[in-house]
């Protein structure tokens, strides 16, 4: 009846979920933890997402699937998930992300991996993901108002096909440079 030692066996998150979590809920995103496990680790998770957060447990696969559709009805959903179980949420949802240690072990259908340390970048990959948009409509104006100058000295006669054959594919690296600069800059400036 002598207690020589014991062991206390807990669950170990992913480094940077503590950090990532304030940064969704700074962006308005609303937080749902779908588990396969019971509901032993439930105050642990609350204390990571807070208790406003919607936490359902012992999910099947089913379940999981199931429940990404219901909020399809109402929103978009990004899903991030860490396990063969979750490849038909993954699939279905909006945006995918699997989460793995090892892409060669791992890799369900779905729409990106994120390596498991990289966690707490996640808010900077979205705003990245969303300066794209503006980078892309930078690159069309350009490509616009590059093609009705070209057009206007074209229409005139101005200028001679050597011309507008050099111009033509100068225009295309013009708008090849912008995007990759853009793009540069904006992964620089998001701590990417």
């Amino acid at each position: 009846n002598v207690h020589m030692g014991r062991f206390n066996v807990s669950n170990q998150y992913r480094p940077g979920v503590k950090e990532l979590i304030p940064g969704l809920r700074k962006n308005n995103f609303g937080l749902y933890v779908l588990s396969g496990d019971n509901d032993t680790e439930k105050n642990n998770l609350q204390s990571i997402f807070g208790s406003a957060t919607t936490m359902q447990f012992e999910q099947s696969p089913q379940q999981k699937l199931d429940f990404i559709k219901t909020l399809q009805e109402n929103k978009r959903v990004l899903m991030l998930g860490d396990g063969l179980n979750d490849a038909g949420a993954l699939m279905q949802s909006n945006v995918g992300i699997a989460v793995s240690d090892n892409t060669a072990q791992f890799s369900p259908a779905c729409d990106a991996i994120l390596d498991g340390g990289k966690v707490a970048l996640l808010n900077n990959f979205m705003a990245f993901a969303r300066s794209g948009k503006t980078i892309v409509t930078a690159s069309f104006i350009l490509s616009i108002l590059y093609n009705i100058v070209g057009l206007s000295f074209a229409v005139q006669g101005i200028l001679s096909p050597m011309v507008a054959a050099i111009l033509m594919p100068a225009s295309s690296i013009s708008i090849v440079l912008l995007v990759t600069v853009l793009s540069s800059l904006s992964a620089r400036s998001k701590g990417l």
